[in-house]
């Protein structure tokens, strides 16, 4: 919970900070660092009704069942009741095996459970990666975002500091990963009447509680929580960025924009700056396109204009969202939406 609620605090911190989405590493449409924000803590939310559930699966208990679960030589007093001692001592909701049998043999369960936490355990590797990559460089790198320094990170490099904390977490959620793979194979190498592999399942499981619970709180306390971001660092990406051309797309139609990137990009200028020197936009036009309310927004307006500016007032006009196309040229389909 304490995780989940630090990337809710960092989305509100971040709303603002419009920055260039990416897919496949490469510049893609532009979006928010808190819309980012917010998808880890979307993520981290169902990690934490995942885990939650688990006790469901864990509190049926086969104690009482003795050697193969049919309760041989145990007192009917005693299996009836020592559940209910236990759950009075230990505070915890436990609750007797219905068919004792099956749950002496079968260790299914240990396996679904370690899922789950494999699960979360992906969540924090995902999450840890983006983060470091987000904060490379600083300078000759991404540089989005600015994690606290924790150490040194050279004795032959001044200055330089690495991501320590999102690599320690990576380390612990592929130890997480690697104990499943164990208590999955232990799990199925029970053997008729009893599992004799419960040793490893227990020590991996617990094992895996104790990476995970520890991972969450470095990361939130060491990581998290003193997160910034590089503001003047993503501004200058997106007036830069080919995502910001996308952004356009809406005002001066495909052909222009398209255009418009292979042009910055022989001249060596922003996005920016030419589409202003063109008058394809003026600068307020410009800055409320990637704003972050315009950029955020769900889906794309009712209708599109679909020409460019440079064909004229007579040449603009305005289709439907469900048949259109950006701009209407030679050999060109309609496409239907």
């Amino acid at each position: 919970m304490a995780l989940q609620e630090a990337f809710q605090r960092q989305e509100k911190a971040t709303a603002h900070v419009v920055k260039v989405g990416r897919t496949q590493t490469q510049d893609a449409a532009l979006t928010t660092l808190g819309r980012e924000m917010s998808a880890y803590s979307e993520a981290f939310s169902r990690d934490r009704w995942r885990i939650y559930k688990c006790e469901e699966r864990l509190r049926v208990v086969n104690l009482g069942g003795t050697a193969i679960g049919t309760g041989l030589t145990a007192p009917r007093q005693y299996i009836f009741r020592v559940v209910e001692h236990l759950r009075e001592v230990t505070g915890l909701g436990l609750a007797r095996a219905e068919n004792l049998i099956d749950a002496t043999q079968n260790a299914d369960v240990f396996v679904e459970v370690s899922g789950i936490l494999k699960a979360h355990a992906a969540n924090l590797l995902k999450v840890a990666g983006d983060l470091r990559f987000l904060s490379s460089g600083p300078d000759a790198g991404i540089g989005e975002i600015q994690l606290p320094d924790r150490q040194a990170g050279s004795s032959i490099m001044p200055g330089k500091v690495n991501p320590v904390i999102p690599e320690a977490v990576s380390q612990a959620a592929m130890s997480v990963m690697a104990n499943d793979q164990a208590i999955t194979q232990a799990c199925f190498m029970g053997h008729l009447e009893l599992n004799p592999f419960l040793p490893l399942v227990a020590d991996a499981l617990l094992g895996s509680l104790d990476l995970l619970t520890n991972a969450c709180s470095i990361f939130r306390r060491h990581c998290i929580e003193g997160l910034k971001a590089d503001e003047a660092r993503c501004r200058q990406s997106v007036e830069n960025s080919t995502a910001s051309v996308t952004a356009l797309v809406e005002l001066i139609g495909y052909a222009a924009a398209t255009e418009l990137a292979r042009a910055a990009a022989e001249a060596g200028k922003s996005l920016r700056q030419l589409a202003l020197e063109r008058g394809l936009v003026t600068v307020e036009e410009f800055d409320e396109l990637i704003s972050p309310d315009r950029v955020t927004r769900l889906g794309a307006p009712l209708k599109l204009r679909c020409a460019t500016r440079s064909e004229g007032a007579n040449a603009s006009h305005v289709l439907p969202l469900t048949n259109y196309v950006f701009k209407k040229e030679p050999g060109l389909k309609r496409t239907q939406q």
